[in-house]
């Protein structure tokens, strides 16, 4: 059950206060002075205060208020606060609501709307402090991981990403073979990079190969390498990606274009460590930690003909999907500020855009726009018109953009932790800015 703590030096102000709480299952504590009130504060888990703002006789100036809402703030910074008086002087009101006062009552007061104000801060202070805690655990996760592993300066903040990270670590001392998965230009040539870096063999050979980018006739001579005269213009003997990547790793970019003849010699490879060369009856031996992505639907290729299902099983021990940029939205604004050129910045109505558009070619897509914007903005602080994004002009700069993390805590620091100061800042509601600090998981401290 919730706790209120009155502080007020009339005892029937208490008992009045004390009674309608409890209707709404509601407790309440009560102290007829500051010095009593901040004892209790002291010593009690209080989820919300309700003070009055003159505590001696004949005194209507709520300097003592004033200075028990300072004391109160500084020592609790997130406990919300209601001031009651009978002397109401709207300039005291306005300050202290600045400073952070959740709401500011006259006496006599209305039951109904105290009661609504008293449940409403209540949960948003559970909230909060639910949110808090799950907050210092993720950063406690995201710090674990930059500590423990190489990420290869990887940039991220959205938790869908996060996870992909704490896996691709968490397999990568092994020696299964992994499969990525994920749209062309989400990035998995950089997640299989930070597999290699805290593998057995991170200081072995990293090869990539990208199959789809060789034609299908040359593509095992890339692989396992050719004799000289083993096809035309093979004037001299030439060494493959198993060779070169002999100790360390072979990443093999979009997999799912390898040919069947191809697919069968990799697959007596990943069983053996064994090939020969084109034109060659010489048996090589290597040893090779295969990673694989595509984009492909390989269970699809599979059905159809395309791709062994034995091949398949070997590659696919382990899977990482790495989604689309569209569907971790957290990172896009990080990722967007890592390609600027130094001294730039992004405008309010650009990370508008940059968050409104879709992104159908990824993380490669947001790093051409940025490159192409810092050349064509005229100042430090690129415009919507710097981006070219098709649905950019369309973006209202003010009421669509959602602001992100950095530009959330920014406010908040400013606002010394005051959400309703933050929320004026940022130009939206406390209930919106609320709701946004929950999504992105941002503390107030």
């Amino acid at each position: 059950m919730p706790t209120v703590l009155i502080i007020d030096d009339n005892p029937s102000i208490a008992i009045a206060l004390d009674v309608l709480l409890s209707l709404h299952d509601i407790q309440s504590l009560s102290a007829e002075s500051p010095a009593q009130g901040l004892a209790i504060l002291q010593e009690q888990k209080i989820d919300l205060v309700i003070q009055d703002m003159n505590f001696t006789e004949d005194t209507t100036s709520g300097e003592e208020g004033i200075a028990l809402f300072q004391k109160i703030r500084a020592q609790h910074p997130d406990l919300p606060v209601i001031l009651l008086t009978a002397w109401t002087h709207l300039d005291v009101a306005v300050d202290l609501i600045k400073a952070g006062a959740a709401d500011y009552l006259a006496k006599p007061w209305n039951d109904q709307r105290l009661i609504a104000t008293v449940k409403n801060l209540i949960e948003l202070g559970q909230v909060n402090r639910a949110l808090q805690q799950r907050v210092q655990r993720e950063r406690k996760q995201k710090r674990e991981l930059e500590t423990k592993y190489d990420l290869r300066d990887y940039v991220w903040q959205d938790a869908l990403t996060e996870r992909v990270l704490g896996m691709a670590c968490q397999v990568a001392k092994s020696d299964v073979s992994v499969l990525i998965t994920g749209p062309n230009g989400a990035g998995k040539e950089r997640i299989a990079e930070i597999i290699q870096a805290n593998s057995k063999v991170k200081d072995g050979p990293f090869v990539i190969l990208n199959c789809g980018a060789i034609p299908s006739e040359l593509i095992e001579a890339e692989l396992f390498g050719a004799e000289a005269g083993a096809y035309t213009g093979a004037s001299k003997a030439r060494e493959g990606k198993f060779e070169a990547a002999d100790g360390g790793t072979l990443f093999l970019d979009e997999i799912g274009n390898l040919p069947l003849a191809g697919q069968v010699k990799l697959l007596r490879v990943l069983e053996t460590g064994r090939f020969e060369r084109l034109g060659s009856n010489r048996e090589r031996q290597v040893k090779v930690r295969v990673l694989s992505a595509t984009n492909a639907d390989l269970s699809a290729m599979i059905r159809a003909g395309q791709f062994r299902e034995d091949l398949f099983y070997r590659l696919n021990v382990i899977q990482l999907n790495l989604p689309a940029l569209a569907e971790r939205p957290d990172d896009i604004l990080p990722i967007a500020r890592e390609f600027l050129e130094e001294g730039k910045c992004l405008s309010l109505a650009a990370q508008a855009s940059l968050l409104a558009h879709q992104w159908p070619g990824n993380v490669r897509e947001l790093k051409n726009v940025m490159q192409r914007a810092c050349l064509l903005a005229s100042g430090e602080e690129i415009q919507v018109q710097d981006l070219g994004l098709p649905a950019a002009m369309h973006v209202n700069p003010v009421n669509d953009v959602e602001p992100d993390r950095e530009t959330i805590e920014a406010a908040l620091s400013k606002a010394k932790g005051v959400v309703a100061q933050a929320a004026a800042e940022l130009g939206l509601s406390r209930q919106a800015l609320y709701r946004r600090m929950e999504r992105l998981n941002i503390s107030r401290s």
